[in-house]
């Protein structure tokens, strides 16, 4: 069976998935139950509304539905008025039945098709006008066509269409009719069909777009995080390379520091050395995975809270104002906290110089027992904003340095229309000098 499956030529192919497709869209559970769902309430008009009606405007599909039942009926029972003694037979063939399968659509859509294809030989032999589909008729079925088709698949439209010709041209064979409806009713529904095609079609393209947007959005944010992270340790390789380097070198000149050290002090101090020496060779190796191929290495050590006036010189050259407040006793801190609070402070300078050109800026640092604050904010801007790709990767940055050393932060718009930044680092009190008498500096 196999062989003989790809011995099969493409059009046999091609016309077995068409068939698949008919019977999976028209044969398949085709009187089952699938309501009509509400409407979306959050376009451009209908978020306008208020809470009451935009609830009713969401049936709205469903009204226009019943109204089209409704007509139908109308015309049907106009039709049959003044007919003999089956008048009553066709006000419910005519004018009734095309009705209800109008209103079927709302609950069983390809049902409703299927009751539709069935019921136009019925009121055209009752009525005896026009043929096969009678005004109620055509109108019925075209209501049909395009609810169903709205509410499944292109490829589902194409089908009714097909079996609609089909079945007029069927009916055009029998009986005696002195006009055919099937060339109006062909021409009708294709343009109608065509119409909701294309409007399913763009939707479906707006909702693919959508999804991809969301996609790249997700990637970006996620490549923006490991680029900082990736950022981040490589900094702190230079912080914790230059502290086991310090290691190293203190204990191979530990035993000449003492006079006649004994084995074991030298032996301890060989294998600290060892040691250090064995954890730098390691922090090399998971730089050498996180260094990107252009990355050169810092001829300078990493900066400091001791360097933050050469920084606030630089913004200042580039056209930002920023006045520095130091609160507390200036203490030197971890290395690891004294580089991410500059790059912290760095960055969101940064932000105000592409976010609110024409503003001035606060920087406050305040030494605290047991951590370090810090506060950046800027005014509203006063000149025009550039768009900037990039917005929000500071932000993430930033998060990424506190989050490291445990720290809290916030960053939110102020009250004035600029933005603010506030950041707590905890210290622990184990790695602090004596505390001073509390100072305050403002430069």
């Amino acid at each position: 069976m196999t062989e003989t499956t790809k011995t099969r030529s493409p059009e046999f192919r091609l016309a077995a998935g068409a068939l698949g497709g008919l019977r999976q869209d028209l044969f398949h559970d085709a009187f089952a139950y699938r309501p009509l769902p509400p409407m979306r309430t959050d376009g451009a008009l209908t978020r306008r509304l208020s809470e009451r009606m935009r609830a009713r405007a969401a049936r709205t599909p469903h009204a226009l539905v019943g109204l089209a039942a409704l007509i139908t009926a109308l015309i049907g029972i106009g039709a049959a008025d003044g007919v003999g003694p089956v008048s009553g037979i066709e006000i419910v063939v005519t004018g009734l039945l095309p009705a209800l399968t109008v209103a079927m659509t709302l609950f069983r859509p390809v049902g409703a098709f299927w009751m539709s294809m069935a019921l136009t030989p019925v009121t055209a032999v009752i009525s005896g006008g026009e043929w096969p589909w009678v005004p109620s008729m055509f109108l019925s079925h075209l209501v049909v066509l395009v609810v169903v088709a709205a509410r499944t698949r292109p490829r589902t439209a194409a089908w009714m269409w097909v079996l609609t010709v089909v079945l007029g041209t069927f009916l055009e064979n029998f009986g005696w009719h002195y006009s055919s409806t099937t060339g109006p009713m062909a021409v009708t529904s294709a343009f109608a069909l065509l119409v909701v095609t294309v409007v399913q079609t763009r939707r479906e393209a707006e909702r693919e777009v959508t999804v991809q947007r969301t996609v790249t959005a997700v990637e970006r944010d996620r490549r923006t995080l490991l680029e900082e992270r990736t950022t981040i340790a490589r900094e702190l390789h230079d912080v914790v390379a230059h502290h086991m380097s310090v290691v190293a070198i203190q204990a191979e000149a530990a035993p000449y520091r003492v006079e006649n050290p004994p084995p074991e002090l030298e032996q301890a101090f060989v294998t600290i050395r060892e040691n250090a020496v064995a954890a730098l060779t390691e922090l090399r190796r998971v730089l050498g995975v996180v260094r990107a191929e252009d990355y050169q290495a810092p001829d300078a050590p990493q900066p400091t809270l001791a360097e933050l006036d050469r920084l606030l010189a630089n913004v200042a050259d580039a056209g930002l104002v920023a006045e520095k407040t130091v609160t507390g006793a200036v203490r030197e801190l971890p290395q690891g906290v004294e580089l991410s609070a500059y790059r912290i402070i760095q960055e969101a300078l940064s932000n105000t110089l592409r976010h609110a050109p024409g503003s001035t800026a606060k920087v406050e640092i305040g030494y605290v027992l047991g951590g370090l604050g810090l506060r950046v904010v800027n005014g509203p801007p006063t000149g025009p904003v550039k768009p900037s790709p990039g917005a929000g990767h500071g932000i993430t940055g930033m998060r990424e340095r506190v989050a490291m050393l445990n720290g809290e932060m916030t960053a939110e718009t102020a009250a004035d229309g600029g933005y603010e930044v506030a950041v707590f680092i905890p210290v622990p009190l184990a790695q602090e000098p004596m505390q001073e008498p509390t100072q305050s500096e403002t430069s």
